[in-house]
């Protein structure tokens, strides 16, 4: 039993966050945490409560691919953990750091089936499926050793979400001898001297090389430049490497390996190098052409041993983090002159050939440019709309985790208005957030809306109105099926919005688009945008895949 001077696991576990670097909990308070609680009151950690737990989970989400640091849940057991599942999905197939923290039943109820409140017969079980590991803390001198495991996944192997869910009997026990200094950080590790070597040798003496960065190469954008500028390669990024590579560079493909002008460069490669890239299908074949043909000579880098067992074989296969990988790999390239072949050249005749792709849409660029002449250092956040499909292979970003959505990986819908949240919550206010999400979509997480106002988070969403679940409608109609449950009514989202006050607007062409952004922009309070389709596209698009 606690005395007044005591201090409660709960209490200990809020010290131990802000140790470690937590400065966000996005979260619900429910009876079952009401612990937790006692100790962020008292804390420098910043609480935003969303208005469903998913929210909560796409927020995390947003916090960490837009600043690459974790932020923290706090749920209740049953269904606060059961309504973040689809969030946690989303972040294990995108390898994004997120610890969550529930509450289960006390250690004398568990497993016991007693009807017990928020009972789920085996929480741990649920949310193992979708994170790194869960654990049940049934000690609180377990827990510097149980977060010391959660961080070293999230500093040295590959990221994902965490589970750790606390018993009631055990987050009000007596912390006070529980130390509150974090472990040591667990550092990334690199890939053999060995192995570093060979892959040394073989991109001095290729005449055609080429990398392909994925997400895992998110935190080496400063390697991985100076490694495509030292030896002139052309890059080809995937989705979650989208900024590794300025918009404009020289050695930036653009495009995306999905499209055949990409997959004919990477064909006529005699040395392609993969960092931090799964080669899965929403990055490589999302336009259904087949499985990407396997290059003449491939050396891949990952901080996950099993996924270089996976999809493309390797000729080398290197295990170790991105940026300590590719750092030593410089050093052994330091007196390399460039490849015979200009690689500049290479990207320029293959850029050339992009706009003529049938799937390019030069429509959909003018909205793109316009965000972006608007808001150079935008940050982007995508959700499952058409547009947002088009930046697969349309939209470059201007920096690393400057772009980045919910349309491949998990492929949820509702993620990119709380995601936004979550990216505002963490970037610098000279960095415009801008949610893109189409009607149906937000109509998931809409009454997010209320607590970016609540919460003074001045995000702009630009709603896409094509009336329904547009592709899935005209796959539908390519199938011979007809439509049944894509054709949903839509509220008068500007009145919506407006009143759960925000700033809102109907936009009906690109002018009007720019002056929309400037008056966002100057507002400083979150803003809906709603576009309707037909005024930006002059024909339906039928089956942009």
């Amino acid at each position: 039993m606690n005395t007044p001077s005591s201090v409660s696991c709960g209490e200990r576990l809020v010290e131990l966050l802000e140790a470690y670097g937590i400065d966000t909990v996005f979260g619900i308070p429910g009876n079952h945490t009401v612990q937790l609680y006692r100790g962020l009151g008292n804390s420098n950690i910043r609480h935003i409560s969303p208005r469903h737990e998913q929210g909560a989970a796409f927020m995390a989400d947003g916090y960490a691919r837009a600043s690459g640091k974790v932020a923290a849940c706090f749920l209740i057991s049953g269904p606060g953990l059961g309504n973040a599942i689809t969030p946690m999905i989303q972040a294990l197939a995108d390898s994004v750091p997120m610890l969550v923290v529930t509450a289960v039943a006390a250690r004398s109820e568990l497993g016991m089936g007693e009807g017990r409140l928020h009972e789920v017969p085996d929480q741990s079980a649920l949310a193992s499926q979708c994170s790194r590991f869960s654990h049940t803390l049934m000690r609180p001198e377990e827990l510097p050793k149980v977060l010391a495991r959660a961080f070293a996944v999230f500093s040295s192997a590959r990221p994902g979400p965490v589970h750790i869910q606390i018993p009631l009997d055990v987050i009000t026990q007596d912390a006070s001898d529980v130390p509150t200094v974090p472990w040591p950080k667990v550092l990334a590790p690199c890939a053999s001297a060995a192995g570093i070597k060979l892959l040394a040798d073989r991109l001095s003496s290729a005449k055609r090389p080429l990398l392909l960065l994925g997400g895992g190469a998110v935190g080496a954008a400063q390697e991985a430049r100076a490694l495509a500028e030292a030896l002139a390669l052309p890059v080809v990024t995937t989705i979650n490497a989208k900024g590794l590579l300025p918009r404009g560079h020289p050695l930036l493909v653009g495009g995306s390996p999905s499209l055949s002008a990409v997959r004919e460069l990477i064909a006529d490669s005699d040395t392609v190098l993969a960092v931090g890239t799964e080669f899965g299908e929403t990055d490589y074949d999302m336009l259904f052409l087949g499985d990407l043909p396997s290059p003449l000579w491939l050396g891949r880098i990952d901080i996950d041993p099993a996924q270089l067992c996976r999809n493309q074989r390797p000729d080398l296969a290197l295990c170790g983090d991105a940026r300590e990988s590719l750092a030593a790999l410089l050093e052994l390239l330091e007196e390399k002159v460039s490849p015979a072949e200009d690689g500049a050249q290479r990207v320029a005749a293959t850029r050339a050939k992009l706009g003529s792709e049938p799937h390019w849409n030069t429509e959909v660029q003018a909205v793109f440019d316009c965000l972006q002449s608007e808001m150079p250092e935008l940050c982007l956040v995508g959700d499952s709309t058409l547009p947002t499909y088009y930046a697969v292979w349309q939209y470059e970003a201007s920096a690393p985790r400057r772009y980045f959505h919910s349309a491949t990986g998990g492929g949820t819908l509702g993620y990119a208005l709380p995601a936004a949240m979550g990216a505002r919550r963490a970037l610098p206010e000279e960095v415009p957030v801008l949610a893109l999400i189409g009607d149906g979509a937000a109509q998931f997480t809409f009454m997010e809306l209320a607590a970016a106002v609540q919460e003074d988070l001045p995000v702009i969403v630009l709603l896409w109105n094509n009336n329904g679940y547009r592709e899935i409608r005209e796959g539908m109609l390519a199938s011979d099926i007809k439509p049944v449950g894509v054709d949903i009514d839509a509220p008068d989202f500007v009145a919506a919005a407006s009143a759960l006050g925000c700033l809102a607007l109907r936009v009906d062409s690109l002018e009007s688009l720019k002056a929309a952004l400037r008056t966002a922009l100057d507002s400083r309070r979150p803003t809906v945008l709603e576009l309707p389709e037909s005024s930006f596209l002059s024909a339906a698009v039928k089956g942009w895949y």
